[in-house]
């Protein structure tokens, strides 16, 4: 597809959908009738699906993981007493 500079400028969140939904595999932008800019999509661009899970095993998470859930909750409520300071696990 080629489109002049002026359509591209005011259709261009137009053009990308036309890209990320595939029905253009380049969109040619021409500046008085000639080529000037490719468009194109960014390959490998996949949905935020795709990651989830990419770190599993890479770590664990202890078992007391969310012991002081309910003190951080009170910092921010005002309802806060002394907080002890946590030993790291050996």
């Amino acid at each position: 597809m080629v489109v002049n500079m002026l359509e591209a400028k005011s259709t261009l969140s137009q053009l990308v959908a036309a890209l990320e939904a595939g029905e253009e595999s380049e969109i040619v932008i021409a500046r008085r009738g000639r080529p000037a800019a490719r468009l194109t999509a960014l390959a490998g661009t996949g949905s935020v699906a795709r990651r989830i899970g990419v770190a599993r095993g890479r770590f664990t998470v202890p078992d007391d993981f969310g012991r002081d859930d309910d003190a951080i909750a009170d910092l921010f409520t005002g309802d806060a007493e002394t907080i002890e300071p946590r030993t790291p696990a050996a």
